[in-house]
């Protein structure tokens, strides 16, 4: 039976084509090699890779290194999400308030962390972090607090790249808040200061259940992000120390590109897309579950 109606098709089938090549497919590649040992010499010779079913999953939970890139991810994800989010809004507000041209640079030097190669930002961070010459133990100095190895401890560096990485991750979020909070009509306003109500009730009553779907798209987007949180500790600590701020998405890298074992490495990249799918499906469904109420 022919299509009544093609030209929908015709228009939707660049994107889905590229799609398709360029990241189903992929996916469906990769997870059959997570069942394989594929390594360097697989890749010249297909014939050497072997078929070894669960094998690299149940190795993975028995990798001590893995493991380990698992807590830190959690505790990335914990502790820099709800940052970049209270941060986000806390700079959103503040601007939003401002007309003047002055405001209007504020949202630019914001932003610019943003879009800033990772590469000058980890120069410039990293003589921050020094500990003999970087310029936050000597502010600590002036207080007479002795030197803090930022990235030389196992804790405090993954705090370091928490900072880090709040400070780069601002600016996107920051522009979505307040591009949502000058979309809420001034009516709203003008309803609650006829009521009475002061700031901070216009603030938790008015401003903010407005902004919840914004607000839902950050954490989601956000999360999503931070469990794949690999610029920081790659270009600062490469992992370390004692792999202490190795994440999982800098683990795959280092198994599959600096030691060549894809079929080890794409199993772990799957056991980090089930983690995302599932935490992104939770809120989902605390999403609906508050729509619903």
């Amino acid at each position: 039976m022919k299509l009544k109606n093609r030209h929908p098709y015709m228009f939707i089938s660049p994107a889905v084509l590229l799609l398709s090549l360029f990241s189903l497919i992929p996916i469906l590649i990769a997870f059959f090699i997570s069942f394989t040992d594929m390594n360097l010499k697989g890749l010249a010779d297909w014939s050497s890779i072997s078929f070894i079913g669960l094998e690299n999953y149940q190795s993975l939970f028995a990798d001590d290194k893995f493991i380990k890139s698992i807590f830190n991810t959690i505790f990335y994800v914990v502790i820099g999400v709800p940052l970049v989010i209270i941060c986000s809004l806390s700079i959103a507000l503040l601007l939003n308030y401002g007309t003047s041209k002055l405001f209007t640079m504020f949202r630019a030097v914001y932003y610019m962390p943003s879009i800033t190669n990772i590469i000058a930002v980890a120069v410039i961070w990293g003589y921050l972090y020094n500990t003999e010459y970087g310029l936050f133990n000597y502010l600590l100095s002036l207080l007479t607090v002795e030197n803090i190895p930022w990235l030389q401890e196992p804790t405090i560096a993954k705090i370091s790249l928490i900072i880090l990485a709040v400070w780069k991750g601002i600016g996107i979020n920051m522009i979505i808040f307040l591009a949502a909070l000058q979309g809420i009509p001034k009516s709203y306003y003008e309803a609650a200061e006829m009521d009475g109500a002061n700031r901070l009730q216009v603030l938790f009553h008015v401003t903010l259940p407005l902004l919840r779907y914004a607000t839902f798209f950050v954490t989601v987007t956000t999360l999503i992000g931070w469990m794949q949180f690999f610029e920081e500790p790659f270009v600062m600590t490469d992992g370390g120390p004692l792999d202490g701020t190795i994440s999982i998405a800098l683990f795959i890298y280092k198994e599959g590109f600096q030691f060549s074992e894809f079929g080890y490495a794409a199993a772990a990249s799957f056991v980090l897309f089930a983690m995302i799918i599932i935490v992104t499906m939770i809120q989902f469904k605390f999403r609906k579950s508050d729509t619903e109420y």
